[in-house]
């Protein structure tokens, strides 16, 4: 006889290993599996990302981001100190190098004011005397940037949630998935061979894939996962304590990224990165790597060839820095001059899963799309991981407060800044929050 766990979660990144430990705390007696069609956890962008507790200094105040940004702070640096993880403190420094940046740096200042983030500003003097290596006009030193392993804060947290009760398949990745009035049958393959589940209710918290399992679903969406690859150095040890902070240049406000910087690693080296180029594959961590399926995707979707478009001058910028090593040095020679392309040594790039809108517009908001039975997580943006226990906790709420066996034929949206395009069809509808 076939069983029917109450809730199935398909990915096993930190939000979805959250969000599942976080639902079998607040459902004792429901079942609850995570579904990873990896050998381990944290396999793509948790186990990729640069380690870092973000304090949430570029958010919309009062924007879900940044609330998520401020709670998720505190509630890993709990769970760290709750489970033994080792957490540092570090502070983050964002250095301004000409006027322009200047102005910029004043603006977001008084957007970390606002949101209730502890910073301090900088002149020249007070940057050199924090410090000696790096150069600019001045800075903000956010104070409560921490770093962190996150495969580890990631397996911890599987542990306790196996600990309640919760189960975990490993090596299962989700093929086709098919919805009736009472549950979500979901066909996948575990080392080659069929395997076939049904749940009550399934989240997908599949991140590079997202748009994929929402397909599978039938629900129309106005998006698709694009790759962006972030390429990364590491310093030679020997420049393991050239900088106090992280190093962070003041980000463009019109551009989605932010940036090279230098960032301390909780192993006590110390990475550079990472740049934004095109990826051709979505799970591509390789120099040259390539997917026939995810690029023909990727080429026939209107949105990229949008997008592209509108930046294509940075692209092609980026994409020459990445096969050109003292290109991407002069990104971190601007506030670290001594550096030299010499110290710069290989290090793994991490993939961003970028939801893209058939216009062309970037999504920088949580994006969810929604079923009678299901709920996807398309979009996570940046800071996912800092903030991943209060996401969870939010998907719980949205879990356990909805008509999941009502019809939903109207679209909810909430968002602070640009509105995005959404579509409700046939019961089924995306919801933008930022």
């Amino acid at each position: 006889m076939e069983k029917i766990y109450d809730y199935i979660i398909v990915g096993g990144g930190i939000v979805g290993i959250s969000t599942a430990w976080q639902l079998k705390q607040r459902c004792p007696n429901k079942s609850v599996l995570v579904v990873e069609k990896e050998d381990h956890l944290a396999a793509h962008q948790t186990g990729h990302n640069s380690g870092v507790i973000h304090a949430g200094v570029y958010y919309a105040p009062g924007s879900l981001k940044a609330e998520f940004c401020k709670a998720g702070v505190e509630a890993t640096k709990a769970f760290c100190q709750q489970h033994g993880i080792a957490v540092e403190n570090c502070g983050k420094l964002l250095v301004a190098t000409n006027d322009t940046e200047v102005e910029r740096m004043h603006a977001l200042f008084e957007r970390c004011q606002q949101n209730g983030i502890d910073v301090e500003l900088l002149d020249k003097a007070g940057l050199q005397q924090k410090e000696p290596n790096i150069t600019g006009l001045g800075a903000i030193l956010v104070h409560a940037t921490s770093i962190v392993d996150y495969r580890l804060v990631t397996e911890k947290m599987a542990g306790a949630f196996i600990a309640l009760g919760g189960q975990i398949a490993k090596r299962t990745e989700v093929v086709a998935m098919n919805e009736t009035s009472d549950r979500v049958s979901i066909h996948a393959k575990s080392d080659g061979q069929p395997v076939h589940l049904a749940a009550r209710f399934i989240v997908s918290c599949s991140g590079l894939m997202a748009d994929r399992l929402a397909k599978m679903l039938g629900i129309e969406t106005d998006f698709q996962i694009v790759p962006y690859r972030g390429e990364y150095y590491r310093l030679k040890p020997e420049h393991n304590h050239i900088v106090n902070h992280l190093i962070y240049p003041i980000p463009d406000p019109e551009l989605p990224f932010l940036g090279v910087h230098l960032t301390r690693m909780i192993d006590g080296s110390v990475t550079v990165g990472p740049n934004a180029v095109q990826g051709w594959k979505r799970e591509g961590y390789g120099k040259v790597n390539f997917s026939l399926r995810d690029t023909a995707e990727m080429l026939r979707f209107k949105g990229f060839w949008k997008v592209t478009a509108n930046n294509l001058k940075t692209g092609l910028v980026e994409t020459k820095n990445s096969w050109w090593k003292p290109g991407y040095l002069k990104l971190v020679n601007k506030y670290c001059p001594q550096l030299a392309t010499k110290d710069l040594l290989p290090y793994p790039a991490g993939i961003r899963a970028q939801a893209v809108l058939k216009d062309g517009s970037l999504v920088h908001d949580f994006l969810f799309a929604e079923s009678p039975r299901s709920l996807h997580v398309c979009n996570a943006p940046s800071p996912a991981a800092t903030s991943a226990i209060p996401i969870g906790n939010y998907i719980c709420d949205k879990l356990l407060t909805s008509n999941t066996e009502a019809t939903k034929d109207e679209l909810t949206t909430h968002t602070d800044d640009q509105p995005q395009a959404e579509k409700a069809q046939s019961g089924q509808h995306l919801e933008t929050t930022t």
